[in-house]
């Protein structure tokens, strides 16, 4: 079945259709949800209401771009509104923003440990760091998606940098203590 008719039959509530498409790509959307969330069983519930509302709008694809492009936005969609219900982002003075870089440089640093540092950042923070770091958004696009200022933008980018280089340079400190 080619993914048009896939999608045509999910427009049409087909819950088999609905179950393939699922199964073709809840994998990329749970690794979207995980960026997002908490921990993994708030990126569960992300993924569950994620696909919800794509199953609710699939008739409202134009087939303009990919699908899941469409579905990835959804998905980061739904993360953040639950965010901002909850008025996660305080507002910041730009003069304050003190920008930081974070360099990994090191192999002993896992990708797991970075999954876990990121994932425990404080809600704005993570939230801001993975839309620009890893999904390449603009601090204007940031700022319109979490209806706050770039300039909170920015200052929560680099408190998010700032955090994540105190925690690699500790993790650091600590394995360099263990073989010594």
């Amino acid at each position: 079945m080619s993914l048009k008719q896939l999608i045509q039959k999910c427009s049409n509530h087909d819950t088999q259709a609905q179950s393939e498409l699922y199964q073709i790509f809840s994998g990329k959307l749970f690794s979207v949800c995980l960026k997002y969330s908490r921990n993994y069983a708030e990126a569960e519930d992300n993924l569950q209401d994620a696909f919800v509302t794509i199953f609710k709008k699939i008739a409202q694809f134009n087939h303009k771009g990919s699908l899941e492009g469409w579905m990835k936005r959804i998905t980061v969609n739904t993360a953040l509104q639950k965010y901002r219900k909850q008025g996660v982002f305080e507002i910041i003075d730009e003069a304050q923003i003190e920008d930081v870089e974070v360099e990994i440089e090191d192999d002993d640093i896992t990708i797991d440990y970075l999954l876990k540092i990121i994932q425990d950042l404080p809600d704005r923070y993570r939230l801001v760091f993975n839309l620009y770091v890893m999904d390449g958004y603009s601090h204007q696009d940031i700022a319109e998606l979490l209806s706050i200022s770039p300039g909170t933008s920015k200052s929560n980018l680099a408190r998010a940098r700032k955090i994540l280089k105190e925690n690699i340079e500790d993790y650091k400190r600590r394995m360099n203590s263990q073989t010594l």
